[in-house]
């Protein structure tokens, strides 16, 4: 039995196995009660009644697949509606492996769909509940290849630099209204996204290659210490900002009245 106190609720996405259903565990841990979502509802009440076992918490499934719009608004109608809750997991996505010259166009829309689309509205959802009642966190999960996209496709890392885009503009809007963002950037993790993806986990070599229970306490633990961006594996939060900090250097020249020099004394 759970005897820490309430924390009102955590709605998660993807919540059936994996990331979704490890945050589903810590969370709970904590003292959350929980709105668990994910397509399969066989699986998601295996977790829930599993969950409700072992710390005495509330669960609930909400069964739906995101990728279908009526389904969808569903779960983002619940976070624009129930007060109680007080977390949001942006967890659910998917990846599909290989060139996008040789790839099956319409997973790649499904990928947009449920990365970007699903993950946007949710979020807005969610902010908005949260920024009215002052307090709040959103935590979405993104993945490192957001900064490496020369080493995956480019619509799987597009979607999670979206993400990660995303959220570090929500941070700078929601902070002064009392919500925290975070944005969480796995590396290789254990779960299921791999083969779905068409891909084999096989092919990693072992020290890329984190357990999900790791992932999610780093991630939580990253969320303690205030981190708006936390990537798990890294050992150096410096380099983060080393990196955050070089960005910022090239803002006051993005965008000036004159071409640089260099295309002027091209161009004669």
């Amino acid at each position: 039995m759970n005897k820490k106190a309430n924390q009102g609720r955590a709605l998660i996405t993807g919540a059936s196995t994996g990331i979704g259903a490890t945050y589903a565990d810590r969370l709970a841990a904590r003292g959350y009660d929980l709105v668990l979502v994910a397509r399969d509802a066989a699986r998601l009440e295996k977790v829930a009644q599993e969950i409700k076992a072992r710390y005495g918490v509330q669960v609930e499934i909400l069964p739906a697949d995101l990728i279908n719009k009526d389904e969808l608004l569903r779960v983002e109608q619940r976070l624009r509606s129930d007060d109680g809750i007080t977390m949001l997991v942006n967890n659910a996505g998917m990846a599909v492996q290989g060139k996008l010259i040789e790839a099956d166009i319409d997973r790649y829309d499904t990928m947009i769909q449920l990365n970007v689309v699903a993950v946007t509205r949710l979020a807005a959802a969610a902010a908005t509940t949260f920024g009215k009642r002052g307090s709040g966190d959103i935590i979405n999960v993104a993945s490192v290849l957001a900064l490496a996209p020369e080493m995956f496709n480019g619509v799987y890392s597009g979607t999670k630099a979206y993400v990660l885009n995303l959220s570090q503009s929500m941070q700078t809007e929601l902070a002064p209204l009392g919500v925290r963002v975070q944005a969480v950037l796995p590396g290789a993790t254990r779960t299921e996204i791999w083969e779905r993806s068409g891909g084999s986990i096989s092919q990693l070599p072992p020290e890329m290659l984190m357990e999900v229970d790791a992932m999610v306490d780093a991630a939580l633990a990253g969320l303690d210490l205030g981190e708006a961006v936390t990537i798990p594996s890294l050992p150096q939060a410096a380099d983060w900002n080393a990196f955050t900090a070089a960005r910022h250097a090239l803002g006051p020249n993005l965008s000036r009245n004159q071409p640089a020099q260099r295309y002027l004394a091209h161009a004669g």
